[in-house]
């Protein structure tokens, strides 16, 4: 009995340790990095401590989406900023078929993480993305896209992002994203923003222009950083070189891909009574 309690209360980071500590997922980590996976594994034990929605999703989830950074060789360390596990409270049904909201850890990447990945490849001249501040737009051309970004700085207010690249060969091409725009984008898609607590597209803006720095991750505590990993990976996946490596990385970013399907119904389902007391029937002639 004394053992059945003392596993009942095991710790989580217990827990942890206990599963990355097995044999074949010590295996994965070490095909993945090599020489360096004591020193991943140890990030992710910190990183795991020191976050109390971790804790509640399950081990062996946590680990799973650690390997996919592994795999990819970007540390989860937040302050680096190449890469996260956020928790999000996805839409499930339990044994009973009703629907109910579950911790589950997702990998994201960062948006240092994408420029990483771009520079891996050898095809990159240059990359750079950076906020545009109030005043600096001079000109935009709508037919080749071109957009000047020599104005003078009038204001810290920043209005939009803009990523560029140029790759070996000369091709070069640039995004530019308002601040408008990069915030209904987000309230469209991102999974952070579901339910009750959805805020506003001020609010949003108004966080983000404020430059209050934020120990969270995502949107909801570092908006500018989703927002130029954003500008990043839409122009990179549209006209850039993608390797199989950045393939991988923008195929599995959940945190800027469409509302999974079963949030939708879990939010939506039955949310209104269908009422046929006053409806009108028409009899069909079938001859």
């Amino acid at each position: 009995m004394a053992n059945e309690i003392a596993k009942v209360q095991e710790k989580p980071i217990d827990l942890l340790k206990s599963v990355v500590n097995a044999p074949s997922v010590q295996a994965q980590f070490k095909n993945a990095l090599g020489d360096h996976k004591d020193a991943f594994v140890a990030s992710l034990i910190d990183l795991y401590t020191g976050d109390k929605q971790l804790q509640k999703c399950k081990p062996a989830l946590v680990i799973a989406e650690a390997l996919r950074a592994a795999t990819l060789k970007l540390p989860l360390n937040k302050a680096l900023g190449f890469a996260y596990i956020i928790v999000f409270n996805n839409s499930q049904k339990n044994e009973k078929g009703e629907w109910e909201k579950v911790p589950t850890p997702t990998f994201v990447p960062g948006y240092k993480g994408y420029i990483q990945l771009a520079m891996r490849t050898g095809q990159y001249r240059t990359i750079n993305a950076d906020y545009v501040y109030e005043g600096e737009i001079r000109k935009v051309s709508k037919l080749t896209g071109e957009i000047a970004f020599d104005g003078e700085k009038k204001s810290d207010k920043i209005v939009g992002y803009f990523c560029y690249f140029e790759l070996l060969n000369g091709f070069n091409k640039t995004l530019y994203v308002s601040i408008e725009d990069m915030a209904d984008y987000a309230l469209r898609y991102s999974p952070s923003f579901r339910g009750k607590d959805k805020p506003t597209k001020a609010s949003l803006i108004k966080d983000a222009q404020s430059g209050k720095i934020s120990t969270e991750v995502g949107w909801k505590g570092n908006f500018n950083d989703m927002a130029l990993k954003t500008v990043i990976r839409r122009l990179l996946s549209k006209y850039g070189y993608l390797s199989v490596e950045m393939q991988g990385a923008i195929e599995h970013d959940f945190e800027d891909s469409e509302i999974s399907r079963n949030t939708i119904i879990a939010e939506n389902a039955n949310a209104e009574e269908i009422k046929t007391d006053d409806a009108v029937y028409e009899n069909v002639d079938t001859e």
